[in-house]
This record gives C-alpha cells, sequence and structure tokens, in this order.
C-alpha cells in the first residue's frame, strides 16, 4: 500500500507552498533544484521543508492538502513554529454571527 505525504514548504520570501506526493525527499529535492519554471517554488528557492503528514488514504491525503493550502498565513506559520495552541485559537469564527462574539 503506497503513502501519501503532505508537505508545507517555507520559500525565500517567507510564502508558503503546499503540495501532495508519495516520494517526499524526490519532491523536494525537485522544488530546490528548480526543474519547472513554472513552479510556484521556482522564482522562490531556497524553500525549507516546515511539515510533512502521511496518510495511507490518498483522498485523506487531499482532504489536508486542500484545507492546509485554504488556511490564513497566521494559521500556517503557526503550524510551521509547532503552536498548536495557537493554530486551534486561530480557526475560531469571529464573524458577526460568531458565539465568542457574543455576550
Amino acid at each position: 500500500m503506497k503513502t501519501y505525504y503532505v508537505y508545507m514548504l517555507l520559500c525565500a520570501d517567507r510564502s508558503f507552498h503546499v503540495g501532495i506526493t508519495n516520494d517526499p525527499e524526490s519532491r523536494i529535492a525537485q522544488h530546490q533544484l528548480g526543474n519547472d519554471p513554472r513552479c510556484y517554488t521556482f522564482t522562490r528557492r531556497p524553500v525549507k521543508l516546515v511539515h510533512c503528514s502521511d496518510f495511507r488514504n490518498v483522498d485523506d491525503a487531499i482532504a489536508w492538502e486542500k484545507q492546509l493550502k485554504g488556511w490564513s498565513r497566521a494559521k500556517k506559520v503557526a503550524m510551521a513554529s509547532n503552536n498548536w495552541k495557537l493554530v486551534h485559537d486561530l480557526a475560531g469564527c469571529t464573524n458577526e454571527t460568531s458565539s465568542l462574539r457574543r455576550g
């Protein structure tokens, strides 16, 4: 059974790139080498791996990749720093209808 990995890279311009692969070592090396000029990381090298999760089910990996891509920069920074309490705090809903805003 294959293992799938969702990874997050910190780029030289301080932006993040999230991707999915079944060979993280090779994929991150490809990002570092700049094999594809159309790739987001091509002009943002060097990159640093800041998160990697493994999955046995490809659908679970794709779901996690999509979720991470939708996160705010603040949440990605917190996760890269392994600050899961802050990730949780930043996940709280604070719009007009939020129970957190009501007294």
